[in-house]
C-alpha cells in the first residue's frame, strides 16, 4: 500500500495547502483510504486521520459531480429546440 502515513503532522496534507486534484485522482486516493481502513492495520490516530481525509475527498468529489450536473443541465436547457452544430475547436 503506497500511502500509509498521512497524519496531520504533514503540512502538505492540510486542505489549505493541498494541490488541486482531478476527480479521478481524488477517487483513486479515496479508494486507497477505504482499503487501508478496512484492513484494520492502522493505529487509531492514523485511522482517524485517514478517515478525515476520506471525508474531505468525498465532499470534494460530491461537489465536483454537482457542478458537472449543473453544467449539463445548463447546456441542455439553453435552447432545446436549436439544431446541433458540428464542433470546431478553432472557433472561440
Amino acid at each position: 500500500m503506497p500511502k500509509k502515513n498521512t497524519t496531520s503532522e504533514s503540512p502538505s496534507n492540510t486542505p489549505e495547502t493541498a494541490p488541486t486534484m482531478t476527480f479521478e485522482s481524488s477517487l483513486k486516493e479515496l479508494e486507497q483510504i477505504v482499503i487501508q481502513l478496512e484492513s484494520g492495520e492502522l493505529a487509531l490516530e492514523e485511522a482517524l486521520n485517514e478517515f478525515e481525509r476520506g471525508i474531505q475527498l468525498a465532499r470534494q468529489g460530491q461537489q465536483t459531480l454537482q457542478q458537472a450536473e449543473q453544467r449539463v443541465q445548463i447546456l441542455l436547457n439553453d435552447d432545446a429546440q436549436s439544431p446541433l452544430n458540428n464542433f470546431s475547436p478553432d472557433i472561440e
